[in-house]
C-alpha cells in the first residue's frame, strides 16, 4: 500500500514546548543551531518526520516542520507553515493564550490552513479544564473551533500517543496533496555537503520531480537538472506532491541560491514583480493596538510568499486604506520578483517586521492592471479563465494559467464549458472572447473587402498588410483567425487571403496597358525588352504585377520577364536540346533558342529550381 504524504507544521507562543513535543512524538531533535541550544529557543525552522497509520491501517507518512514562536523570527515561522496540510498548534497549560498564539492562528488562517489539532502541553501542571475552555473561546468562529485538543505531558509521556493517533485520524480523513503537473518547490535550506554538491531542501506542492530532470531556479533564472532526490534521508526516484524534498542540484553554487526560491519546470512562466491580489484584515485582535490599525494606500510593508519575504508598495482599487474586518482588491509593487500562482496566499506584515498586519490570495500572477476591477473568486475555475481571457480579448490555450492551481485537463474542461454557454470561441491555438473575435473578424473582412475594390486586379490582401491594418503581432493569433475565415466564404493562397467569390480583373482604364505589353513581349518571344523598359510608370507596373500574380507572365529574375506560353515553349526546347545533344552549356543552349544570354541565364537557373535542369560546371543536364 502506497503510503499518503503530508506536512505538519507547528505553531504556537515561544516556550510553549513545540520542539519538545516534536522530539517526544518523532524522537528527532528539530533544534539543530547551536545558538537554539544555548538560548534553548528555536531559530529556525526544524524538521523531522512522523510515521502514523489511520483507522484502516492506511499508511501516512508526515513530514513535521517546527517552526519558532518567539516574535523576533515570525518571519522564519511564515516560510515554514505556507504548504501546511495540518496545524500541530501548541498551547502551555501554565500560560494559556498568548500574543504569539493570536498572531501564528491569524497567520494560518490567512496562509488558508484547513485542519488543526491542538496540543495542550505541560499538562502535568494541572489547569488543564481552564485552558482548554480558553482555547474553545479564543477559536471560537474560526475554522479551528472544532479542532480536537490532546493535553499531552513531554516530562510524564502523557497523552503523546494520543496525540499521535488523534494526528492519524485527521490526515486519514483528508486528500492528499494534489499533482497538478506544475511541481514548485519552495527552497528553505541551501547547503553543501562534500563530495556531493549543493543542496536545497524545501516542501514540494503541485507536481512531482524526477531524478535526472531538467529544473529551473527562480526569480535567477538558472537551468539545471537534479542529480539526486532524498526525503527525510532516503533516496529517491520520484519526489510527490505534500513531501519533504531534498534536492542535490547540478552544477550550481551555494552563492547562487537563497531561502525563498523556487524550484520548477521549465516554460511555466516567469516571476513577476506585481501582483494583483484580494488583501484581508482581521478583525481579531492580539491586544497591540498598530495591529488593529488601517492599512493605508500606498504603505510600505513585505510580503511574505512560499518561503521569501519581499518588500513592497500596497496600492487599493479604491484609493482607501484597508480596515480590520475588510477585504479589498489591491496591486503590490514588489522589490524583487515572485514566482507565484493564481491561488497562491500570502501574509503581509508591517515595515519594522513586528506585527503581522494582513494577508492575500493571489488573483493575477502577472499583476496585469487590467485585472483590477476583478472580483472574481480564484477558486470559480470558469469565472477565472474568462476574465484572463476578457482582459486582451484572446489567449494562447497552451500557456492560459499555467501560473495557477489548476490542472491542463481542469483548463480544458472550463474552455469547453465556456464554449458551450457560448462566452468564448476555440480556434486552432487560441482561446477568444466572443465579442472581441467578432469586432476583429469583421475587421478583417472589411480590410479585404476594401483591398478587393481598390484593387481589384490583385489576387487579394497581403497577410503581413492585413496584420499591420489589424494591430495584429501574435502569428497564433493570426493563424486561427485566416482559418475561422477560410471556413466560411474565404481562401487563402501562400502569403494572401480574399473572398472565394474573387476574380481578379484589370480596371478598363488599364486594359490597353494590358495590351501594350502583351505585344511588347509577343514581338521578340524568346528575347523580349527588359521589364524596366516595359513598365514605363506605375500604371503599367500595376498591370504588370496582375500578370505576374494571375500566371500570365513569368519573372524569372528582377528585370526579366516572359509570357508564360513563352516560358513553356523555351523550357521544351531546352529539354529537346539536352535529350538529343547530351549536356550543354549556356552559350549553345543560347544558340539553340535563338535569345540572348540575359535571357538564358536566369531562364536556366529558374529551371534549375524548378527541378528540370542541374548545372555540372559549365555544363546542363536534365535531372532523371
Amino acid at each position: 500500500m502506497t503510503p499518503k504524504h503530508f506536512i505538519i507544521a507547528t505553531a504556537g507562543h515561544v516556550d510553549h514546548g513545540k520542539s519538545a513535543l516534536v522530539k517526544a512524538l518523532t524522537d528527532t531533535d528539530p533544534d539543530r543551531l547551536p545558538e537554539e541550544k544555548k538560548r534553548q529557543i528555536t531559530i529556525d525552522l526544524g524538521f523531522a518526520a512522523l510515521e502514523v497509520a489511520g483507522p484502516d491501517g492506511d499508511k501516512i507518512h508526515a513530514g513535521i516542520i517546527d517552526v519558532p514562536g518567539h516574535e523576533d523570527f515570525v518571519r522564519n515561522m511564515i516560510a515554514g507553515v505556507g504548504l501546511t496540510d495540518l496545524a500541530l498548534f501548541v498551547v502551555a497549560a501554565d500560560d494559556g493564550w498568548m500574543p504569539q498564539s493570536e498572531e501564528h492562528l491569524q497567520i494560518l488562517n490567512y496562509l488558508g490552513v484547513q485542519h488543526a489539532v491542538i496540543a495542550l502541553t505541560k499538562s502535568d501542571l494541572g489547569r488543564v479544564e481552564i485552558v482548554t475552555n480558553q482555547i474553545r473561546r479564543q477559536l471560537a468562529r474560526t475554522r479551528f473551533e472544532d479542532s480536537p485538543i490532546v493535553p499531552t505531558s513531554v516530562r510524564t509521556g502523557t497523552g503523546i500517543q494520543d496525540l499521535i493517533n488523534t494526528v492519524g485520524t485527521e490526515l486519514a480523513r483528508m486528500p492528499s496533496q494534489r499533482d497538478i503537473g506544475k511541481p514548485r518547490l519552495f527552497i528553505d535550506r541551501v547547503f553543501t555537503l562534500r563530495g556531493i554538491g549543493t543542496v536545497v531542501t524545501g516542501t514540494l506542492s503541485d507536481g512531482c520531480l524526477h531524478r535526472g530532470q531538467q529544473i529551473v531556479l527562480y526569480p535567477a533564472n538558472l537551468e539545471t537538472r537534479i542529480r539526486s532526490i532524498q526525503s527525510h534521508g532516503h533516496e529517491m526516484e520520484i519526489a510527490q506532491p505534500g513531501m519533504r524534498t531534498a534536492i542535490n542540484l547540478l552544477d550550481v553554487r551555494v552563492d547562487q541560491i537563497k531561502r525563498g526560491d523556487v524550484v520548477t519546470f521549465p516554460g511555466q512562466g516567469a516571476p513577476s514583480s506585481t501582483l494583483i491580489a484580494l488583501v484581508e484584515k482581521s478583525s481579531r485582535s492580539t491586544g497591540d493596538k498598530s495591529i488593529t490599525r488601517s492599512v493605508k494606500n500606498g504603505s510600505s510593508i513585505y510580503v511574505h510568499h512560499g518561503t521569501a519575504r519581499v518588500a513592497a508598495k500596497i496600492k487599493f482599487l479604491q484609493n482607501r486604506p484597508l480596515d480590520a474586518g475588510t477585504r479589498k482588491i489591491a496591486h503590490l509593487k514588489l522589490a524583487s520578483p515572485v514566482f507565484a500562482f493564481a491561488g497562491d496566499r500570502f501574509v503581509v506584515r508591517d515595515p519594522s517586521e513586528r506585527c503581522t498586519i494582513a494577508g492575500g490570495i493571489v488573483l493575477d500572477p502577472d499583476g496585469h492592471k487590467e485585472s483590477l476591477a476583478s472580483t472574481m473568486a480564484v477558486d470559480d475555475l470558469d469565472s477565472l479563465v474568462l476574465a484572463t481571457i476578457r482582459r486582451q480579448g484572446f489567449a494562447r490555450r497552451e500557456t492560459l494559467l499555467s501560473k495557477s492551481q489548476f490542472s491542463a485537463d481542469g483548463i480544458s474542461e472550463a474552455l469547453k464549458s465556456l464554449k458551450k454557454k457560448g462566452a468564448i470561441v476555440l480556434c486552432q491555438h487560441v482561446a477568444a472572447d466572443c465579442e472581441f473575435w467578432r469586432k476583429l473578424r469583421n475587421q478583417a473582412i472589411e480590410l479585404i473587402d476594401a483591398a478587393h475594390t481598390k484593387s481589384p486586379e490583385r489576387a487579394g490582401i497581403d497577410l503581413a498588410e492585413l496584420s499591420s491594418a489589424l494591430q495584429v503581432h501574435q502569428p497564433e493569433l493570426l493563424e486561427a483567425l485566416m482559418l475561422d475565415l477560410c471556413e466560411n466564404d474565404f481562401v487563402r493562397a501562400g502569403s494572401v487571403v480574399a473572398r472565394a467569390s474573387h476574380r481578379p480583373t484589370l480596371p478598363a482604364r488599364v486594359q490597353p496597358i494590358e495590351k501594350r505589353i502583351q505585344e511588347a513581349l509577343t514581338e521578340k518571344p524568346f528575347d523580349p525588352p527588359s521589364r524596366k523598359t516595359i513598365e514605363s510608370d506605375p500604371q503599367a507596373r500595376q498591370v504588370m504585377r496582375f500578370l505576374i500574380e494571375n500566371g500570365n507572365i513569368t519573372e524569372l529574375a528582377a528585370d526579366v520577364v516572359l509570357l508564360r506560353e513563352n516560358f513553356e515553349r523555351m523550357k521544351s526546347q531546352v529539354t529537346a536540346f539536352i535529350s538529343k545533344h547530351g549536356p550543354a552549356t549556356v552559350s549553345e543552349l543560347r544558340q539553340s533558342l535563338g535569345t540572348s544570354r540575359r535571357i538564358m541565364v536566369p531562364l536556366l537557373e529558374r529551371l534549375d529550381r524548378d527541378g528540370v535542369t542541374r548545372r555540372v560546371g559549365d555544363k546542363r543536364c536534365l535531372r532523371m
